[in-house]
């Protein structure tokens, strides 16, 4: 209204579905309004549950190597136990078992001739060439590959008494020692087994690097626990006659190459 003529200038005619409509678009710009300003800016990583697109590439990478070092462990600890509890511990292995290799009914491996590969003889010619703890461990050298690329310590100097024989389920050698004589770890490596069993009496068993396990059973003492880290050539246990399969101070050595049986005197030199 004009205040002087009292005219009337300008008017709206309100009700109640005017007031509604008015209401319904005034709440649903507001809505648009902070679902756009929370879109463009970082406030959207406050919501609960909503993050920023690295952190959720991060996330999912952490999970990934989280389920590959958890699936890792879980396999490394399967195989541990089923070797401790299988081999070392004494256990019958069945034909089957993967940690037996396999042999054919039909061959007579007692008349095949034990013919050393050249591998081998340069081997056993680079060991006898060395002098005492000079023997080392070098595994990015250009020896060979599989076994042939290890150099071992010999653990025990003295005559095999008791050779490799896979089909009774000898799956080492029998080293006969001194009383009180020391034993050498063969290679650098983590101790993963070190205890008492009724068969083998004191047993250390030693994780290598590629799959490679050295067993030493028999003994009077042991020197290393379970997670200690040994050098090549490091005394990890005193000889000894301990456990219900023996007959005398001597030492019973093992090598498992991927859970398979080596035969540690086409390696080694223990004389």
């Amino acid at each position: 209204m004009n205040e002087s003529t009292f005219d009337e200038r300008w008017s709206i005619r309100l009700s109640r579905m005017n007031v509604l409509i008015v209401y319904v678009l005034l709440s649903l710009f507001s809505v648009v309004f902070t679902i756009f300003i929370i879109w463009i800016t970082p406030l959207k990583e406050y919501i609960p549950g909503y993050a920023s697109v690295e952190k959720v590439k991060q996330v999912y990478y952490n999970k990934l190597k989280a389920d590959s070092l958890e699936k890792k462990l879980e396999q490394q600890q399967l195989y541990i136990e089923n070797f401790n509890k299988r081999i070392l511990l004494g256990e019958d292995l069945m034909d089957d078992d993967t940690l037996i290799g396999k042999t054919k009914d039909d061959i007579d491996y007692s008349s095949i001739p034990d013919i050393k590969s050249k591998d081998d003889s340069i081997l056993r010619n680079e060991w006898e060439n060395r002098k005492n703890y000079e023997i080392t461990y070098s595994p990015s050298s250009n020896r060979g590959s599989g076994i042939s690329k290890f150099v071992f310590y010999t653990p025990l100097h003295g005559p095999i008494i008791n050779g490799y024989d896979i089909k009774n389920h000898h799956f080492g050698i029998d080293i006969l020692g001194r009383k009180d004589e020391t034993i050498q770890s063969t290679l650098e490596g983590m101790v993963i087994f070190a205890g008492w069993t009724y068969k083998y009496g004191y047993i250390i068993s030693i994780q290598h690097v590629d799959n490679l396990i050295s067993v030493y059973k028999h003994n009077s003492a042991l020197l290393k626990e379970e997670g200690d880290r040994v050098e090549a050539g490091e005394s990890i246990a005193i000889i000894g006659n301990t456990g219900k399969l023996t007959t005398g101070p001597h030492l019973h050595f093992e090598l498992w190459y991927h859970q398979k049986p080596i035969n540690p005197a086409n390696f080694i030199n223990f004389e």
